[in-house]
């Protein structure tokens, strides 16, 4: 099994701690989005889109962050990442569609690009687009959250690998978190699972 990603990628980061709760092995294989290397026709022959990041699984090849997450928990269901009651099986997904689907498509690296090189939209003015988007997201998320310490109770689900990787980010645009002690009190104890410390970007072999 291979993964495709990027060190920073947030999608990439969901499934890389999904892999590390269910124990799956697999080859990281680095796709440099700076460089453009998910332009290049030997990527885009595996994964049309051209996004990271894709799974390879005998010989096939699956792209977006929540399939792959689905895919790995139908092949390799414990742990589960999907509570057994239909209630808080539907609301893990509700909180992992609102960031891979409501918010990180808003922020993400194709996007801040084209604000700056499209729109000549200055850095003060793309932080406060990131900001504005994270907002209103984590003040929706925060609301929802119930008794930890994970996002849907006390194992991690689909919610909580979303979640980590939307606070990295967060942080690393210097987004204030006081307004949302929940959600940071659930990536503290994510982070503290040694699968989920190994997942972090810094640990990347292609980290920089």
């Amino acid at each position: 099994m291979k993964l495709y990603g990027y060190f920073r990628s947030s999608a990439a980061y969901r499934v890389r701690i999904a892999l590390g709760l269910k124990g799956v092995r697999y080859v990281p294989v680095s796709v440099d989005l700076v460089a453009g290397d998910q332009r290049d026709a030997d990527y885009t022959s595996r994964n049309p889109l051209g996004l990271v990041p894709a799974l390879e699984d005998d010989g096939r090849v699956l792209g977006q962050s929540l399939a792959i997450i689905e895919y790995l928990e139908e092949r390799y269901p414990e742990p589960p990442l999907l509570p057994a009651d239909a209630w808080a099986r539907a609301q893990a997904r509700s909180i992992a569609y609102a960031i891979a689907c409501d918010t990180h498509p808003l922020n993400n690296l194709s996007v801040l690009n084209f604000l700056r090189d499209e729109l000549g939209v200055d850095q003060a003015g793309r932080d406060a687009w990131y900001a504005r988007w994270i907002d209103r997201s984590f003040k929706a998320i925060e609301a929802v959250l119930v008794a930890g310490p994970f996002a849907v109770g006390s194992q991690p689900t689909i919610a909580d690998t979303c979640l980590v990787p939307q606070v990295f980010n967060a942080r690393r645009f210097d987004i204030d978190l006081t307004p949302y002690p929940k959600i940071t009190a659930v990536d503290a104890a994510m982070v503290a699972l040694p699968a989920v410390a190994a997942a972090h970007p810094s640990r990347q072999t292609d980290a920089r």
